[in-house]
């Protein structure tokens, strides 16, 4: 099962807008993760956010890079960037994601 998690063992239930970059060679990217309406949004405890996990039968992706999004002192939206450092990392993510839109119902479309 393919999962998101902001605090480790709550799933995330929202589904993000992701976009991905990639460099022309393959060697590195950038994937954005943007949940307008989240689990942990919803509680009003973003403090207990200590990262983006995505999980799945591999094993567990990490991102520090998290910042919640504020519209008159109220959070709305999370925002995740994922960095890809090499091409293995670029395959394994890929291999996340193909798992977490198949669970979820999402599709892919190349721009």
């Amino acid at each position: 099962m393919a999962r998101i998690e902001f605090a480790q063992g709550v799933v995330e239930e929202s589904i993000p807008d992701v976009r991905m970059t990639r460099s022309r060679d393959g060697s590195n990217g950038t994937a954005t993760f943007r949940f307008e309406s989240t689990k942990i949004l919803d509680s009003g405890n973003t403090q207990e956010v200590t990262g983006m996990y995505l999980i799945d039968e591999e094993g567990e992706l990490v991102t520090r890079e998290v910042k919640c999004k504020f519209v008159n002192g109220e959070p709305t939206a999370i925002e995740a960037i994922y960095v890809i450092k090499n091409p293995e990392e670029w395959d394994r993510f890929m291999r996340f994601m193909e798992r977490y839109a198949q669970e979820n119902g999402l599709g892919f479309t190349k721009s």
